[in-house]
């Protein structure tokens, strides 16, 4: 067990991690999840939401396991190593509406951070705009690190305080896996659309699993890759993202599925000024709140109430921006996407201003 733990813990652990994670998307995506979606946090929360009925746009709405699995195996790996810890207590409420935020900036653009390594890697162009711009956002909130920003310590606390998350996947689990629906419909699937393609519930699970097991043991967070790299120039956790494109790209041109150029891309659009703010809101939100939405679920499976908060602002976030038009469609962003961007980057900076201590 020490042997795994430090191989894991080594420069060749997180980019094995990356690789297995590109590689399990891409499969997914070959077994019937959208081009390009094989693991996207925020478009698969969003089509959770939908599920259950918390917002109506027919075409995203599926109880995607993936999220489960990632929750699920991270919860795992953190019993095994004993690293499991009930804790929270720090800006739980500013780390609702970072994750608030997040979700509507991931939305305009299409994608969570995973998501727009994806694309790269399925050679959609749009997704190097997404990456400018989320690089763009966590350059913002590395100044806002070395002035001092904070949202305090979290406390320790009973070990059952942290089975929020976990307990959750596996009541979604047994909704989808029973299957009896209520009188309303719930949960709803969509019949066309990004929330009609999936790959088999078993495959999506296992693989979403062995994904958050992994993300557990070597910290994988494409966000924090970036933040280190402008902060200390670290690379350790940037080389896990770097292999998550190669391996996704290798397997993708393996499969025939690699299809580069900005025009006609999957569950995609060229506004190509709002995919770069849509992802710099994203960025910066993610940055405050300590890391991308895929660390997020992983720390909520181990136990982190705070990012257990942060997620389910993600989900407000979902149901919003698909109630109030904020999403986009391959058409461009809806019609409050843009004011929602603009109030979004005044309210991160705002947090991340008033939220310094000094020395």
């Amino acid at each position: 067990m020490e042997k795994v733990t430090r191989f894991l813990s080594s420069r060749w652990g997180i980019i094995l991690a990356g690789a297995v994670i590109g590689w399990i998307a891409v499969l997914l995506q070959k077994l019937g999840n959208p081009p390009n979606m094989g693991v996207c946090v925020a478009c698969m929360e969003r089509d959770i939401v939908g599920a259950l009925g918390f917002h109506r746009a027919e075409p995203v709405q599926y109880l995607r396991p993936e999220i489960l699995g990632l929750v699920l195996g991270a919860f795992a790996g953190s019993l095994l190593f004993r690293e499991f810890r009930g804790r929270g207590g720090s800006a739980p409420a500013i780390r609702f509406v970072l994750g608030f935020f997040a979700m509507a900036g991931a939305l305009v653009f299409l994608g969570c951070p995973w998501r727009m390594l994806l694309r790269i890697a399925g050679g959609d162009w749009n997704g190097l705009v997404g990456l400018c711009g989320i690089i763009a956002g966590i350059g913002v909130g590395t100044l806002f690190l070395r002035a001092g920003y904070t949202l305090g310590p979290s406390q320790k606390g009973p070990a059952a305080s942290g089975l929020l998350w976990p307990v959750l996947s596996l009541l979604l689990l047994a909704l989808l896996l029973v299957g009896p629906q209520l009188a309303t419909g719930v949960p709803f699937s969509s019949k066309q659309g990004p929330g009609s393609m999936h790959a088999p519930i078993w495959a999506s699970l296992v693989g979403a699993a062995l994904v958050g097991f992994l993300a557990q043991r070597v910290r994988f967070c494409t966000v924090g890759g970036i933040r280190d790299f402008l902060l200390i120039r670290d690379s350790h956790l940037l080389s896990g993202a770097a292999a998550l494109v190669l391996a996704a790209l290798a397997a993708n041109l393996a499969i025939g599925a690699f299809n580069p150029g900005f025009q006609g891309q999957p569950i995609a659009h060229t506004a190509h000024l709002w995919n770069f703010l849509g992802m710099t809101l994203a960025g910066l939100a993610f940055v405050l709140a300590g890391g991308c939405p895929g660390r997020q679920l992983i720390l909520a499976g181990e136990g982190d109430q705070d990012a257990g908060i942060f997620a389910l602002g993600m989900l407000s976030g979902a149901a919003f921006a698909h109630n109030f038009g904020v999403a986009s469609s391959p058409a461009g962003p809806g019609p409050w996407g843009p004011a929602t961007v603009i109030v979004g980057l005044a309210a991160c900076v705002g947090i991340g201003f008033f939220m310094r201590r000094k020395a």
